[in-house]
């Protein structure tokens, strides 16, 4: 897949310290597009009731009329650019919906919800590397713990807070940095999993860093002090803080580890063949959810994909029922049976002796190079379908498949 320059637009986070005058402003523009959401949602749902559709021409002159009223005048106060934007948002909720890709549109909680604001370019002005947003006099104070591409202009800007009241700013830029990459003749199968997050082909087994589990205690003491404070009290709200404040050491963490390794994989690897796995079906399960949850297998495989497009690297998805762990990767003999705890096994057919994680990425690899020689070989699936909190594997599976 060729990728040109200026195709890839890239989203710039950095952190940023606002004044007071600033933080009042965006935490009013927060409850605005908050506000504008939830009516327009409203007034999309109540149609929907009596078999109508309106789109986004419709919500945008209701807006118009909501600021013209008294008890919504205060929508006047914030830039109209965010509150525009919203609507936006709303619209390709909408399109998801029809388009059966997503759930019916939900409406955004004030202590639950995400609070962000986005603003194009009517909205922002970024000269000299100073951003200044609409309705604000002073520029942001934004820590630029790395540069922007030569030359940026940012197409759109967004505003948020997380639930640790740490601010951010997202600025999207073209990067006519992002290049692809040089054909190299290497591919790698990918097995994911809970004792080792990743095993190669190869037979490299990288560590699970377990991050959540590091600070697990912090976590705990902190929940507990959270539990004992009084409702609605400003002790409580100092408490939920500290407990958001761990949480969000834990995912920054684990997100870069996750984008460290998935750069080098990207960059080592034409090919990269994984396992279609429908996690948000595999965590139901009670006992190992918080496991697979922390390992992020879908963030990881999410970043593989963008970075493959990226650098024009390749990623193929192996069907999830597909026998991975079971099937011989020298004979191609399918075992009877695989259960959890079984980590080393001897095939009976060839007598040779597997690790049950390098055996399976092996036998990815050669699903992977069936269906690149002849795009064929297994099945791939990507719709979503029911699935336990193990990696299921039938005896359907072809043995047809090229060994290694």
């Amino acid at each position: 897949m060729s990728v040109t320059a200026a195709q890839v637009k890239r989203a710039f986070k950095y952190r940023f310290y606002p004044t007071d005058e600033q933080a009042a402003e965006l935490s009013r523009t927060f409850g605005c597009v908050r506000k504008v959401y939830n009516m327009a949602l409203a007034a999309r749902t109540e149609a929907w009731a009596r078999q109508e559709r309106v789109n986004y021409n419709q919500t945008s002159a209701m807006l118009t009329a909501w600021k013209k009223t008294e008890e919504l005048a205060f929508l006047n106060e914030v830039s109209s650019v965010p509150l525009q934007q919203t609507l936006r948002h709303l619209q390709a909720a909408f399109t998801h919906f029809f388009a059966k890709r997503a759930k019916y549109p939900r409406f955004k909680s004030r202590k639950k919800s995400r609070k962000s604001a986005e603003y194009t370019t009517s909205g922002f002005r970024f000269r000299d590397g100073k951003l200044t947003l609409a309705k604000m006099m002073q520029p942001l104070d934004i820590v630029w713990s790395r540069p922007l591409p030569q030359g940026a202009k940012p197409s759109s800007v967004t505003v948020s807070q997380d639930a640790a009241g740490r601010w951010f700013v997202s600025l999207l830029c073209e990067d006519p940095g992002v290049k692809p990459l040089p054909v190299i003749d290497r591919m790698v199968g990918v097995d994911v999993g809970l004792d080792h997050l990743l095993t190669l082909s190869t037979g490299e087994k990288i560590a699970n860093p377990r991050r959540e589990r590091k600070d697990r205690a912090r976590l705990a003491l902190a929940q507990r002090r959270l539990a004992k404070t009084a409702k609605r009290s400003n002790n409580r709200a100092k408490a939920r803080r500290a407990v958001a404040k761990i949480h969000a050491r834990i995912a920054d963490r684990r997100r870069d580890g996750l984008h460290r390794l998935t750069t080098r994989l990207v960059r080592e690897n034409q090919t990269i063949v994984i396992e279609d796995l429908t996690v948000r079906n595999m965590v139901k399960n009670r006992s190992l959810s918080c496991a697979i949850s922390d390992a992020a297998w879908a963030e990881f495989r999410s970043m593989l994909e963008y970075k493959a497009q990226w650098y024009g690297r390749e990623v193929i998805a192996v069907d999830r029922f597909f026998p991975s762990s079971k099937l011989c990767s020298h004979c191609g003999t399918l075992a009877e049976s695989m259960p959890l705890h079984v980590r080393t096994w001897t095939c009976e057919s060839c007598g040779t002796t597997h690790d049950r994680d390098v055996n399976a990425a092996k036998n990815l690899l050669a699903a992977g190079r069936a269906v690149t020689a002849c795009g064929a070989g297994v099945p791939q699936r990507r719709t979503p379908g029911r699935q336990s909190a193990t990696k299921q594997e039938t005896h359907g599976a072809s043995r047809g498949i090229s060994r290694l």
